[in-house]
């Protein structure tokens, strides 16, 4: 059997030979490590088992199964395997053991799932959002669900896996895709039609006023006893639906409880905002996933930024619960304590990946912990039950914003440990030196904006935002070794210019170019080129799509870009004209709103020198273990490279990276996130020296998963890639030792 997945125009990837053992790049010598006794192993496999029952539908955590039975690896989200049959003895004999193409890839989409293995099934997402379920130890597929069927896919369609809930034989997959949240029999892939309507629910219902705005799901949901608790995604402009946290019943689909993360009138939070603020405002949602402490009953649930990202006039305030980690009753959905790592956010400093749920010594005692990664480049730890920080947090002031009507917040926080695991602050020193033209090119760049580090409002003529807006850490989420007290993160270290343009608040007649300035070129840029992959150019845009497609993309969304239905069909076609043909049509006047901005961002500018290369010196991205007993980092490498630079001899120097690692028993560390190289990599634990790497048909923009199945431990990862100008992938590679 061999792998040759094909991209939409025919072009073959390299092909990979399953059951040939991969080359690795100067194989290091490795000492003995003793794996586990498989004895033991089915005995863990049993208590898990009995756990599960115990629990009426609750996924065990994965200290505790061979499986990967949820997102992250179990509830606790910790990303760790007790399996050690693949260890650091024998990890460079890993081969492809079977792969799956979903064969739909089209371009620029994306694959991002962690996939779940429960009772020998494997149950993931494809780059189209259609559901599959593989026999684990074949890649054989058993089922699939296509939730696009008689719709036109125009645009990415985001998703990161699905949940699994289980009482006796009715056993269900909970996916997203769209503006719905499905039930699937988990044995057949048909939908639970006593869920909902029909085995769905509208994801834009139950949030107390109507959507017009599209609300989807990125990340799973997590799931408690009988409930499906559900976090939301949308636009990043307004107006934007609200971003309730909801808990459904996994049985029927009714609402159980919801929490209001813009408080209503008379609720905890409430004062941090205009009055009037919850009937306009909108997100301030939970888009990254969450994590579930199964013994206390408490979901924690991490919040992103209110809209709009940029320019808070109309929010005035510190507005809690935006950019907070919140600690819920998951049977009630009331607040038991929460922390907000950014007050007044006009950074986009959203929190971007579930807490790990872990256990550190404090005392001589063991203390349960939540540590949260962020987006800044810091670790928050807590206590889990009380909510108190285990190392101090400083608040620090900054300077005011010089934008009219913007207030920002005098203070944030900063915890004093860890340190931060990213650079804080770009200087001129930091310019990049890779051509003489390059450093010349970001220095002058460099001279026309400002940078002073973190929390340095947004201005006219540009602030540096490092980390950048993709972090930092971001969704793939961090891993922790309880053997060791290590965290496992990787970062990216970019840096972006958010660049204010005021606007003209009605005063002249709107035409497609003013309503594209408002709403479109915060993400496309003034320019119309983006940021691609994430933000694509629309320069050219006639030629790849017909005005029809134009006006459903629009209509519908895709990924993050919101509907704009509410602009009418007059309104839409403007925009088309405009962007698609250079017309600048006329548009119905419509009356001042909450949702007028004075200003609006320029689009997401990374900062890159004239060849497309990040302007600041390497690293560009690391992958770092961080001692949480002590708060220290114990060792940091720079994870990827682009190979075209590396056959220049700039190597070695990190890139931008996507998805998470995962830690095992066996002493590895397995991450593959690096955006250029196609890698998959694994180090080892304790010093993060390379061990093997695999180069995999498009990039693993995803966070692998690991589970044993008939005494064989298998590591899966998906290559669906997407986010750099190689063509998109849709496949699932599994590997093993050999037999």
């Amino acid at each position: 059997m061999m792998i040759a997945p094909c991209d939409s125009d025919g072009n073959y990837y390299p092909r990979i030979e399953v059951g040939e053992e991969l080359t690795i790049s100067n194989p290091p010598s490795m000492g003995a490590v003793v794996a586990r006794n498989p004895t033991c192993l089915l005995i863990l496999l049993g208590l898990a088992l009995i756990v599960l029952s115990a629990l009426g539908g609750q996924a065990p955590g994965n200290q505790h199964s061979t499986d990967w039975p949820a997102y992250g690896g179990g509830p606790e989200n910790t990303h760790y395997s007790l399996l050690a049959q693949i260890n650091r003895e024998n990890v460079s004999r890993l081969q492809v053991a079977w792969s799956f193409d979903t064969e739909d890839s089209y371009p620029a989409s994306e694959m991002e799932c962690n996939p779940i293995i429960v009772g020998g099934v494997l149950y993931a997402t494809s780059p189209k959002s259609n559901v599959v379920a593989l026999n684990a130890a074949t890649g054989k597929m058993l089922w699939r669900f296509d939730p696009n069927a008689g719709q036109k896919i125009v645009g990415k369609m985001r998703n990161r896996g699905v949940a699994y809930w289980a009482d006796g034989k009715d056993r269900r997959i909970f996916a997203a895709a769209r503006t719905f949240l499905y039930a699937l029999d988990a044995d057949t892939g048909r939908q639970v039609g006593t869920f909902g309507s029909q085995g769905r629910i509208d994801l834009r219902d139950d949030l107390g006023r109507e959507s017009k705005s599209a609300v989807t799901m990125t990340s799973p949901a997590i799931v408690y006893k009988d409930l499906v608790i559900i976090g939301s995604a949308m636009g990043e402009t307004l107006p934007a639906a609200l971003g309730d946290i909801r808990a459904y019943d996994a049985r029927t689909g009714k609402l159980r409880w919801s929490f209001h993360t813009i408080p209503h009138p008379g609720e905890s939070g409430y004062e941090t905002w205009p009055k009037d603020a919850w009937k306009y405002s909108g997100a301030a949602n939970n888009w990254a996933g969450m994590s579930l402490d199964v013994k206390r009953g408490l979901v924690f649930v991490p919040t992103g930024s209110a809209a709009y990202d940029f320019y808070g006039a109309n929010r005035v305030g510190d507005n809690l619960f935006a950019s907070s980690l919140l600690a819920l009753n998951a049977d009630t959905g009331e607040r038991v304590w929460h922390f907000q790592t950014v007050h007044h956010d006009i950074w986009d400093r959203d929190l971007p990946a579930p807490p790990a749920l872990v256990t550190v010594r404090r005392d001589d005692h063991d203390v349960d912990a939540v540590a949260q990664t962020t987006k800044s480049g810091y670790v928050f730890l807590f206590d889990r039950v009380a909510g108190t920080p285990l190392f101090p947090i400083e608040e620090r002031k900054f300077p005011r914003s010089d934008l009219e009507g913007e207030v920002t917040a005098p203070t944030q926080p900063f915890p004093l440990k860890p340190p931060p695991f990213a650079r804080q602050e770009l200087t001129a020193q930091m310019l990049t030196e890779r051509t003489p033209e390059a450093h010349q090119a970001a220095f002058e760049a460099f001279k026309t904006v400002r940078s002073a580090g973190q929390f340095v409002p947004a201005s006219r003529e540009g602030t540096v935002i490092f980390p950048g807006f993709d972090g930092g850490a971001e969704w793939g989420g961090s891993a922790f070794d309880p053997e060791s007290g290590l965290l496992y993160v990787n970062a990216n270290e970019m840096a972006w210019i958010l660049r204010m343009v005021e606007q003209k608040l009605g005063t002249d007649q709107p035409t497609g170019r003013s309503v594209y300035r408002k709403e479109c070129a915060t993400c496309h840029g003034l320019d119309m080129r983006g940021s691609p992959p994430e933000f694509p150019s629309l320069e050219g845009i006639a030629q790849r799509y017909e005005d029809t497609d134009l006006l459903l993309f629009l209509a519908q969304g895709s990924g993050r870009m919101p509907s704009f239905n509410r602009l009418g069909t007059q309104g839409l076609r403007a925009v088309i004209d405009f962007v698609a043909h250079g017309h600048d049509s006329p548009v119905k006047k419509q009356a001042a709103s909450p949702f007028d901005m004075k200003y609006l961002s320029d689009g997401y500018n990374r900062f890159l020198d004239p060849d497309g290369y990040p302007a600041i010196q390497p690293p560009w991205g690391t992958l770092n273990a961080i001692d949480l007993n002590r708060g220290q980092i114990v060792w940091k490498i720079p994870l990827g490279e682009y190979p075209e630079l590396a056959t220049q001899g700039v190597a070695v120097t990190g890139s931008e990276n996507y998805g998470g690692p995962v830690v095992t028993a066996g002493g590895l560390v397995f991450i593959a996130a690096t955006s250029f190289d196609k890698k998959f990599r694994a180090f080892d634990k304790a010093t993060g020296k390379l061990l093997w790497e695999a180069t995999l048909p498009a990039a693993g923009n995803a966070t692998p998963s690991t589970y044993e199945l008939d005494g064989r431990q298998y590591v899966v990862i998906a290559a669906g890639g997407g986010k750099s100008k190689a063509a998109s992938g849709g496949s699932l590679i599994a590997f093993a030792l050999p037999q």
